[in-house]
């Protein structure tokens, strides 16, 4: 590791060799649009990203659907508005089914053929304003499509013309095993994962063989949507068009709010449960870096500070240990 002039700690991005800030910049949550989250205004989120660069933050992670394009915009804004700075951009194709998650039964070719990979590589490369995409990632997979040459030779060629640097898969919630077999093709240079105090699945398998072929781990819903902030209760509820509201549908809040305040049992009186959550992430040498959403200045502030702290007690490590949780997809678990 090495830091910056904040206290900003940054990590080797796998075999690509970057160093990236351990704590990067979810993005979805400030873009606001269809299927996204309400409340979310560009002067405030504009302000948040800037805020972000000055705290060291290098790494930004966004889709194609966050907005519609909005949050690719957002951020080539950043990037024009900051050239002397190395920032690096995530970004995710969507599946041409706008169907999130995928199942057992997509087929590749309705999900990402080739022309739409490209389609959507040209797309997000104007959106964000630049030559070459530093991760370009897929928004959903299934582990099935791994030996598909269509795929393979699509991303091939785009990095052969120099418009993608890296590539990388988005795991579907709750699924850290369907991208196994994919990752042997020796294409995928990062994965990006559900992982926290409550889905600490991904160190089963997943985390070890990403380390052993060198490949990055990004960290994402690092406060479960929420309910890993101490804020979410039974009676929280949003917009209907708000995301949130048909993910925390009763089945899911009720019992999520009850695991979160057994886990506010342990938090120390000196520590916020979101910085728990962080800590508790960034303990895993395996996790390259972690992406929580962050809305304000105050969002970054808290959350960048986390880089860098000492590390937690293992007395508390393993108490944490304890709040696992596993779960499977469902029909509200999109």
């Amino acid at each position: 590791m090495i830091e910056s002039t904040s206290t900003m700690r940054y990590r080797r991005f796998g075999r690509l060799g970057w160093q990236v800030s351990e704590v990067g910049y979810g993005m979805w949550g400030i873009a606001g649009g269809t299927g996204g989250w309400t409340g979310a205004d560009d002067v405030t989120g504009m302000q948040a990203l800037h805020r972000a660069v000055d705290l060291g933050c290098t790494f930004y992670d966004t889709a194609w659907i966050y907005g519609r394009g909005h949050s690719e915009h957002m951020l080539g804004e950043v990037l024009r508005a900051h050239p002397g700075r190395r920032l690096y951009a995530a970004t995710k194709i969507p599946p041409k089914d706008r169907a999130w998650p995928s199942t057992r039964d997509s087929r590749l070719r309705d999900v990402f053929p080739a022309d739409h990979i490209v389609e959507y590589t040209h797309k997000s490369l104007a959106g964000l304003g630049v030559d070459r995409i530093d991760l370009l990632q897929f928004h959903v997979w299934e582990d099935s499509w791994a030996q598909d040459e269509s795929w393979q030779r699509a991303v091939t060629d785009l990095k052969d013309q120099g418009l993608v640097e890296g590539v990388g898969i988005s795991v579907n919630r709750w699924e850290p095993w369907n991208v196994l077999t994919t990752l042997e093709t020796g294409l995928i240079d990062a994965v990006q994962v559900i992982y926290n105090i409550f889905d600490q699945a991904p160190e089963d398998e997943l985390l070890p063989r990403c380390a052993e072929l060198d490949i990055a781990v990004i960290a994402r819903v690092p406060f479960d949507e929420g309910t890993l902030t101490g804020t979410l209760t039974a009676e929280s509820a949003w917009p209907p068009d708000d995301w949130r509201s048909s993910y925390f549908v009763p089945e899911n809040l009720i019992p999520a709010v009850a695991r979160a305040d057994r886990l506010r049992e342990i938090v120390p009186a000196d520590m916020t449960m979101p910085e728990l959550a962080l800590r508790f992430i960034l303990a895993n040498p395996h996790i390259t870096t972690v992406i929580p959403g962050m809305r304000s200045v105050r969002h970054v502030e808290a959350n960048t500070a986390v880089s860098g702290r000492a590390a937690l007690p293992p007395e508390l490590m393993d108490r944490l240990r304890e709040h696992r949780w596993d779960r499977k997809p469902t029909a509200w678990s999109q």
